[in-house]
């Protein structure tokens, strides 16, 4: 399972510096508002990581079943935490948090959890192990395949299930997320989430990984977006006032600050994408144990 992340593992965690660098540069009032209001969520975010790489690294020290065990728990158990405070903290954003007039966001950390963020969370938990489920079954063969087929079917059932109580959840705590799809074309965009993920079973159930790979990247992405197109022009909704809440006018760089950032975009992203491509195309095909492995 190590060896199926191995070569790319380190690098997928980049993207997260490159989004906040861009947050920082392009929205910064979105970036001092969100960091210093979520600073502890992100700290344990942050912390989390941290366990990822150390057992990871930790765990091919030692011979002892014992010791490799332990750091097989440590990476388990940091994985889920991520993925789960990153879905609270999604939660949170999409049911709107409280933001004054200044743009700061005042409230007792422990304010954060409350059941629709959980539900978002666990939401979360569901969709990312289902993804990665796939991901496994497309980078191995044999009994383990085959184990991880079955449980990409539970967990795809699960995830399902919670999506859909997840949309209920959201027309009674994050109503105002429903206003622009009044409109016809807005609506395109979650059906295309519900297509992809039902897709994702089809697929699975065909022993497809490849497309079922991709469908579940498409759900997962089209998701997020129902998301953004519902708190358009929002990035982050007050709960107190729709009048304090940041947008992308309110919130944006000067318009120097944007041009350079789309020049160095225009130069840099073919350039970072090419040699993400290349080490995913070059590291291609079934993983097997050897001399090298974790």
């Amino acid at each position: 399972m190590l060896r199926s992340i191995g070569p790319v593992w380190d690098g997928n965690e980049v993207w997260l510096v490159v989004g906040g660098g861009v947050l920082f540069a392009g929205f910064p009032e979105v970036y001092a508002t969100l960091f210093s209001g979520f600073y502890p969520a992100f700290m344990l975010v942050l912390a989390f990581l941290i366990l990822r790489a150390v057992s990871i690294e930790f765990r091919s020290k030692r011979p002892s079943a014992a010791w490799r065990g332990f750091w097989d728990w440590v990476f388990g158990l940091a994985s889920l935490l991520v993925a789960l405070t990153l879905g609270v903290a999604f939660g949170n954003i999409a049911r709107g948090v409280p933001i004054d007039a200044a743009h700061n966001i005042s409230l007792n950390p422990l304010d954060l959890i409350h059941p629709y963020a959980l539900l978002v969370g666990v939401t979360a938990v569901a969709m990312l192990a289902q993804h990665g489920a796939i991901y496994l079954a497309l980078k191995t063969e044999g009994d383990l395949q085959d184990r991880v087929r079955r449980a990409t079917s539970r967990l795809l059932l699960v995830f399902i299930a919670l999506v859909l109580l997840t949309g209920i959840a959201t027309v009674i705590f994050a109503p105002h997320l429903l206003n622009p799809y009044r409109q016809i074309w807005p609506l395109l965009v979650p059906l295309g989430a519900v297509l992809a993920i039902a897709n994702v079973a089809r697929e699975n159930r065909r022993h497809n990984e490849t497309a079922a790979f991709a469908s579940s990247s498409l759900g997962i992405g089209l998701l997020l977006a129902s998301v953004g197109i519902g708190q358009f022009p929002a990035v982050l909704v007050s709960s107190l006032s729709s009048a304090y809440s940041l947008t992308v006018f309110n919130s944006m760089s000067s318009q120097l600050t944007l041009t350079v950032m789309l020049i160095m975009a225009v130069i840099g992203m073919p350039l970072v994408l090419a040699y993400t491509i290349g080490v995913y195309w070059l590291f291609r095909g079934k993983v097997n144990l050897g001399e090298r492995s974790y």
